[in-house]
């Protein structure tokens, strides 16, 4: 299999039967359209309506390939960003779908829409689209219970009841499997101080074949880095991406 980095949460998986898109929302190195042209069948996947990980530009790949499969997080099409047509898979939380050759879960998310399990030819996928412990900052200056307010998110917040609820989501996965070979998830260092607590808890609790850092665009690559030093503790290989349109082989 290959994996290549698009940009932000997004990637290509190749494998030796077919090509799995995840999350795409720009393609500054032009990554998407050589796979576009190969004789395997293609799997899209979006994870939720923000517009950093669903943009509507995907459906227009259908113009160049028939054998194309849409599996789309319901609250895209809950928040009117699609056409219930648009999709030939919708999943909530708790969703499941097969064809044989891709198996998916659609798994929980401490923001909108889901996170993924993905199964084929032997592999197990997960990309986590915005599950994190996205207030992880706040944890060691608050009372439990306590609201406060979030200027980045623009919110008001219970950072431990956000912290619960995540690590029940954690919980909810491991009821499906607690291995898995490729995880994607948010090392985002716009959180600020405990920006990694998220991925830290998440390698606590799963076997990881290769960890694979996404959503840093803003704060850069190197904020991503530092997670290896996490991941090196756990023996986890780690994928130290450095531009757009790199790619690894697993």
């Amino acid at each position: 299999m290959t994996l290549t980095y698009i940009f932000h949460s997004g990637f290509v998986l190749e494998t030796e039967k077919s090509i799995l898109i995840f999350d795409y929302w720009m393609d500054l190195a032009g990554v998407v359209p050589p796979f576009l042209k190969k004789e395997k069948y293609i799997y899209v996947f979006a994870s939720h309506f923000h517009e950093d990980h669903f943009n509507k530009a995907i459906f227009e790949w259908r113009e160049q390939r028939e054998c194309i499969t849409y599996i789309l997080s319901k609250d895209i099409y809950k928040h009117r960003r699609a056409s219930k047509e648009d999709a030939d898979v919708w999943l909530g939380k708790g969703g499941t779908w097969t064809d044989g050759t891709v198996s998916v879960w659609a798994t929980g998310s401490t923001d909108s829409g889901v996170s993924w399990i993905v199964e084929t030819e032997g592999k197990r996928i997960f990309h986590a689209g915005d599950l994190n412990n996205w207030y992880a900052r706040f944890l060691s200056e608050i009372e439990s219970g306590k609201i406060i307010h979030s200027e980045q998110m623009e919110e008001d917040i219970d950072p431990i009841a956000h912290e619960k609820q995540y690590l029940g989501e954690l919980k909810d996965i491991r009821k499906i499997t607690d291995s898995l070979d490729i995880v994607m998830f948010p090392i985002d260092g716009r959180i600020g101080n405990g920006y990694t607590l998220g991925g830290r808890q998440f390698i606590e609790l799963f076997k990881v074949g290769l960890f694979v850092p996404m959503h840093f665009v803003v704060s850069g690559f190197e904020s991503a880095w530092r997670f290896k030093e996490y991941t090196n503790q756990k023996n986890i290989p780690f994928w130290e991406i450095s531009k757009e349109g790199e790619s690894i082989e697993i």
